[in-house]
């Protein structure tokens, strides 16, 4: 006796065709990822622009008072004077410099903190929708499926 068996290719084709891709959201996500890695590009880029303004102004200020400091001196005691000048001036670009800097580091944390809880919120919102999407279409080719097999 040969036995019989249900042959499910044909419950497993209507059941794939009864939940087709939806390529927008493929497409919709790569434009969030486009447009946040463009707002995260956008960031990075004017940190290293504002970081390079900054040590050009401390490159160019040090030079300023390192062009004071080998000038030729009438008096050996004005050579010391001349070092210990540049020494507290140039603690003090220093500090200013330092400071600048950090503000940059500041704002980029900021920007970034901002950028990626709007990432994280806009993720969960389409997240729990394409799941309800999902249910419901899953849900319905169960039921069709079931129905199918059935018959």
């Amino acid at each position: 006796m040969a036995a019989t068996t249900q042959d499910f290719t044909k419950i497993m084709q209507d059941m794939m065709s009864s939940m087709p891709m939806d390529m927008s959201k493929f497409q919709e996500g790569f434009k969030a990822q486009a447009a946040f890695s463009e707002k995260m590009s956008k960031v990075a880029l004017d940190a290293a622009e504002k970081s390079t303004e900054i040590s050009a102004k401390w490159t160019k200020e040090t030079l300023a008072k390192m062009g004071d400091m080998t000038a030729t001196k009438s008096e050996p005691a004005d050579y010391a004077k001349a070092m210990s000048d540049f020494a507290s001036a140039s603690a003090e670009i220093a500090s200013e410099n330092i400071s600048a800097f950090a503000e940059v580091a500041k704002k980029v944390q900021m920007e970034t903190v901002e950028l990626m809880l709007a990432a994280g919120k806009d993720f969960s919102e389409d997240a729990t929708a394409a799941m309800k999407s999902a249910t419901s279409s899953t849900a319905a080719a169960a039921k069709k499926t079931t129905a199918a097999a059935t018959k």
